[in-house]
C-alpha cells in the first residue's frame, strides 16, 4: 500500500528517522533506484491515489524497499511479482532474495520462480497440503508441483 505523499515519506513509513543516506542506501539495495531515477522530482514526488500513476511494479518495488527500511524478523509476501513484466520480476526476485536473508519469510506464490530457492515448499490444493519438499525434491517426485513447474517452464531449463 502507497499513500498519497513523496517517495521519500512512503519509503519511511515504518520509521521516520531513518536518515537519507540509509534511505538511499537501502534504495540501491532493494532495487527502488530504479523507480525513483524515472520520476520527475525523484524522492520528492508526491504519489497521488496510492500510486495510480505507477506500474503494478513500481508500486510493489517501492513497498519492498519500505520493508527493507523496517528491518522486519519475520516477512510475509503475497503475490509478491503477480501482474508485472518480466523485467521487473527479475528486479523485485533479486530484491527478495536479499530481504529475506536472515530472516523467516513465508511467500504465497503462484509463480514458482519465486519460491524456487525456499529452503521448503508447501503445495496446497484446495486448502490442504498436498506435498513438501525443496524445489529439487518436489521436482524429482514428479508430483503436483512437478505438474505445475513444467506448465509454466515449459522449454526452459530447470
Amino acid at each position: 500500500m502507497l499513500f498519497t505523499d513523496t517517495v521519500r515519506n512512503n519509503l519511511k513509513y515504518a520509521d521516520a528517522s531513518i536518515t537519507d543516506e540509509d534511505m538511499i542506501r537501502i534504495s540501491g539495495i532493494s532495487n527502488c533506484d530504479k523507480v525513483t531515477e524515472t520520476l520527475p522530482e525523484g524522492y520528492d514526488t508526491v504519489l497521488t491515489g496510492a500510486g495510480e500513476s505507477l506500474s503494478q511494479g513500481q508500486k510493489q518495488l517501492l513497498t519492498i524497499g519500505r520493508a527493507f527500511l523496517s528491518y522486519p524478523r519475520i516477512l510475509i509476501l503475497d503475490e509478491a511479482t503477480s501482474s508485472v513484466d518480466t523485467r521487473t520480476e527479475q528486479h523485485i526476485q533479486d530484491t527478495m532474495a536479499r530481504l529475506m536473508k536472515d530472516r523467516t519469510s513465508l511467500i504465497i506464490a503462484h509463480r514458482l520462480s519465486t519460491i524456487r530457492d525456499a529452503d521448503r515448499i508447501v503445495v496446497m490444493d484446495k486448502g490442504h497440503i498436498v506435498e513438501t519438499g525443496t524445489h529439487e525434491e518436489l521436482l524429482e517426485r514428479r508430483g503436483q508441483y512437478y505438474n505445475i513447474y513444467t506448465a509454466q517452464f515449459e522449454g526452459q531449463a530447470t
